[in-house]
């Protein structure tokens, strides 16, 4: 369920250790804006999208660790995220994270009758915002009390306007609090190392994923990203914690793991969506699928794929 789209975010996600994915998605709507919980069991790769007419600000739990676009993740750091604006993740296992969506409209209004209009601007691309340590945290622990009792009690939010629309006010007042002292982030000069890092990372995989039936060699993707293969093998590590060509078979393996879970009775096999995703030899995919998901190919071909209830639930 991880790769599953919702309405509020477009999430791509892949798995960087050989071991079965727990990961837990609440989202909790409240009159245009949203909260939404993740979490993962898992060092994990993600690429997520706002969408059109949502402005993100996120926020990180205690134990959170990873990079964000190359930036080392951290419990006081908050992102603050343009509409339609991708970023991408590595999340270590322990990961936590909040954000909060709405409409940048609602954040400029407020500032503006309260006079405070010269603090809002929209941020451009991915920011991060130097904000103190205390008030983000305090606001983490607001939203995460809001989706431990919305998962545990959604009829609270499901059937009673009153309780979202106070939620809602409690999330303006808390997010205008935090922002109120924020400025702009200046990382470090090892950051900036680790955000180049990262590019080099990004450019080879969105290649990857334009040519995912072809046979790339280590070769490919050196000329892609314009380094050397001492470079590129060290970006890698950096950011992933695995060399290029073990990330490209996990990669590849997700890329059949999804076309597995989409199929429908009789409508491929698994050794078509093998072949089509560059794996040739039946056995060696076949174990590595295994030890990736805990279940063999044929399995998840047999399994029907889950259906949302659009409730908040725990993917």
């Amino acid at each position: 369920m991880v790769n599953a789209g919702i309405e509020l975010l477009d999430m791509d996600a892949v798995q960087l250790q050989s071991t079965p994915l727990r990961a837990r998605r609440v989202i909790v709507r409240l009159e245009g804006a949203a909260v939404v919980f993740h979490s993962t069991n898992l060092r994990v790769r993600t690429r997520t999208s706002t969408q059109k007419g949502l402005l993100g600000y996120v926020t990180f739990g205690p134990q959170a660790r990873g990079t964000m676009n190359g930036m080392p993740v951290r419990p006081d750091l908050m992102l603050a995220v343009e509409p339609e604006t991708e970023v991408g993740f590595v999340a270590d296992a322990g990961y936590e994270s909040i954000a909060f969506l709405l409409p940048p409209q609602d954040i400029s209004a407020h500032l503006s009758v309260r006079q405070r209009e010269g603090e809002f601007r929209l941020p451009h691309g991915v920011e991060t915002l130097n904000v103190n340590a205390e008030m983000v945290r305090g606001l983490f622990d607001w939203g995460k009390r809001l989706v431990d009792i919305a998962a545990r009690e959604p009829a609270l939010f499901d059937n009673r306007k009153e309780q979202r629309v106070a939620a809602h006010i409690e999330l303006i007042e808390t997010l205008l609090a935090t922002l109120g002292g924020a400025s702009d982030f200046e990382p470090a000069r090892s950051d900036q190392s680790l955000q180049t890092q990262s590019l080099i990372v990004k450019t080879v995989e969105d290649y990857a994923l334009l040519h995912t039936d072809d046979h790339l060699y280590v070769s490919d993707l050196c000329r892609v990203a314009a380094v050397s293969e001492r470079a590129l093998e060290y970006a890698f590590k950096k950011v992933m914690g695995l060399t290029p060509v073990a990330y490209l078979i996990r990669l590849r393996l997700h890329r059949v793991r999804k076309a597995l879970l989409a199929a429908t009775h009789g409508s491929t096999t698994v050794s078509t969506e093998a072949l089509n995703c560059g794996f040739w030899h039946f056995g060696e995919f076949s174990r590595a699928y295994k030890d990736c998901f805990g279940e063999l190919p044929s399995d998840t071909l047999r399994r029907k794929p889950a259906t949302s209830s659009g409730r908040p639930q725990a993917d």
